[in-house]
């Protein structure tokens, strides 16, 4: 059988788009040239290109996915600038550091984070992927879903125990997620961080934003719940928009 003929730098370009997508937080450029095995320079022209056509988009502390990649370039999405936008307000509004994800696909990805030397972000060690059940943005995600979509999304997951707090058995996740407004994580991610989420529809899917604070803080969560719910609205707003 005969090789098919390659365009290098189209591979190249997946690479790095593979590199952002499994990544849990935002990569620079030098880290993307070293995941995907690439020169510096190389790296820079792809991204540039990556960018401008919306596959990638370029925040304060790296790259993330851009509205065509988590969206598709003929459907609705997540207007990543507005998104940061709103990300921002509402890390300046708590003080914390600030979370949107979104279901693409079957699987749960982070769209943004706004945090700030003070107010650092979560030590995200382990990808939405794999800690959806732990977490207070992928709970409420879980949430937004239909029960069909629900069912599908946990069907042959593991959940992985990750804390001595983290909910392990579908059933007691699924109570768990059945009656709050907001859905909460403490310290069953990582232990000595609480956070809370709220669900919305962006894009036409599920997604949710979330806050994040020590867990000697965790009693002011819900203090934050206003600004949360603003938050949600404002991005469900502007994706309708």
């Amino acid at each position: 059988m005969t090789k098919p003929t390659l365009i290098h730098s189209v591979v190249r370009a997946l690479r790095l788009l593979d590199a952002v997508g499994a990544s849990a937080v935002p990569l620079t450029a030098k880290q993307l040239a070293r995941r995907a095995g690439l020169p510096l320079s190389t790296a820079y022209h792809l991204l540039r290109t990556l960018e401008h056509e919306e596959y990638l988009q370029r925040t304060r502390t790296g790259y993330v996915l851009g509205d065509r990649a988590l969206h598709g370039a003929d459907g609705p999405g997540i207007d990543t600038r507005r998104a940061r936008a709103a990300l921002v307000d509402l890390h300046a509004a708590t003080g914390a550091p600030a979370y949107l994800a979104a279901l693409r696909g079957e699987e749960i990805w982070i769209v943004d984070i706004v945090d700030s030397p003070d107010n650092p972000r979560v030590d995200l060690w382990v990808g939405m992927h794999d800690s959806a059940h732990a977490t207070a943005l992928g709970k409420a995600i879980l949430r937004a879903m239909t029960p069909e979509q629900r069912a599908d999304y946990l069907a042959g997951k593991h959940l992985a125990d990750l804390t001595p707090r983290t909910i392990t058995t579908p059933g007691r996740l699924l109570a768990d997620l059945a009656h709050a407004e907001f859905t909460v994580d403490h310290q069953e991610y990582a232990v000595g961080t609480s956070c809370l989420a709220i669900p919305l529809h962006a894009g036409g899917g599920p997604a949710a934003v979330a806050i994040s604070v020590s867990a000697a803080k965790a009693g002011t969560l819900h203090d934050h719940a206003a600004s949360l719910r603003r938050a949600a609205t404002r991005l469900s707003l502007d994706t309708a928009a």
